[in-house]
């Protein structure tokens, strides 16, 4: 009775700050967990003359037919190549702005500079890709106006496959670089200030303080983002690789995420759809488990 007395009393006291977590939970339940009943749609041969969940139960058939196609190592091999360049050439630059951050002393510059490079993140998806096919573009393209300095003859970027995954990746640490950093210079501010104070009076240089005080205290928020990003592997951006691709760049831009919507959306196979897209989520989150256990055996910093 004591106990429910004091969490009735702390509800009351707080009861603002539980309606405002109450929203995305509520956003939550209905988006993310009730939604998640179409799972059964990956086991039959959907007919939506008898409802949404109406049909034959097939078992793993559209499974299996995916398995099967002819260009499914094509896609798995693109959404890996994308996602995995994306994570190795991305994952570090926020950490090394935050980093770099941390060592300025003008309180103007800092604020100046985490507003730039904050910025892009607000841009919408559609509107960074519109900048770039005008960036790129071979017909009066920024770029290609440069490189037509020096007699070069204009690029297609946006059509040649090579420059696809560059493209990509370079652009979304642009965009994203700023916002991830903010998390790791909160983990920044949390170190004590005696160890630096320490650390002046042995003498010790910046690169010393940074690779001895900064990155070992950083560390267990690497490995949880590591992690999470790890999560997220297969779900390569629908949007972008969707507005960035044409039938030039098409053999390196068909991943996962635009095949499920071609055959979910566009051939109303909704059935073979659903069981993509089930797929992809399985192995998401076996990479999650996979990595949560690695990181904690081997930095003791985990998810769970």
């Amino acid at each position: 009775m004591k106990n429910q007395s004091s969490a009735v009393k702390t509800l009351k006291r707080h009861w603002p700050l539980y309606i405002m977590l109450a929203v995305p939970l509520v956003y939550i339940f209905i988006f993310r967990y009730i939604t998640m009943g179409g799972i059964v749609m990956a086991f039959k041969r959907v007919d939506l003359s008898r409802g949404l969940y109406g049909g034959d139960w097939i078992g793993l058939k559209n499974f299996l037919d995916f398995f099967k196609s002819w260009n499914f190592w094509r896609l798995i091999q693109n959404t890996i190549t994308i996602s995995f360049s994306f994570l190795v050439l991305a994952f570090p630059f926020p950490i090394i702005l935050a980093i770099c951050l941390n060592e300025v002393r003008s309180q103007k510059f800092k604020k100046t500079a985490q507003m730039i490079t904050y910025a892009p993140y607000f841009i919408s998806v559609v509107v960074v890709v519109g900048i770039l096919w005008q960036l790129l573009s071979p017909y009066g393209g920024i770029v290609n106006n440069i490189l037509g300095l020096f007699d070069v003859s204009p690029v297609n970027f946006m059509g040649v496959p090579r420059y696809f995954v560059p493209i990509y990746v370079i652009s979304g640490v642009w965009q994203g670089m700023g916002y991830v950093s903010i998390i790791f210079i909160a983990a920044l501010t949390s170190i004590e200030l005696d160890l630096y104070e320490a650390a002046k009076i042995d003498g010790v240089t910046k690169l010393q303080k940074i690779m001895y005080i900064d990155i070992p205290s950083l560390l267990p928020t690497i490995v949880i983002m590591f992690i999470l990003n790890m999560g997220s592997v297969m779900n390569v951006s629908f949007e972008k690789i969707f507005l960035m691709q044409n039938e030039l760049n098409r053999t390196v831009s068909e991943v996962i995420s635009i095949y499920v919507y071609e055959q979910g959306i566009l051939r109303s196979q909704f059935g073979f759809g659903t069981a993509i897209s089930l797929f992809n989520s399985v192995i998401n989150l076996a990479l999650v488990f996979l990595f949560n256990t690695i990181g904690r055996k081997v930095s003791g910093s985990s998810v769970w």
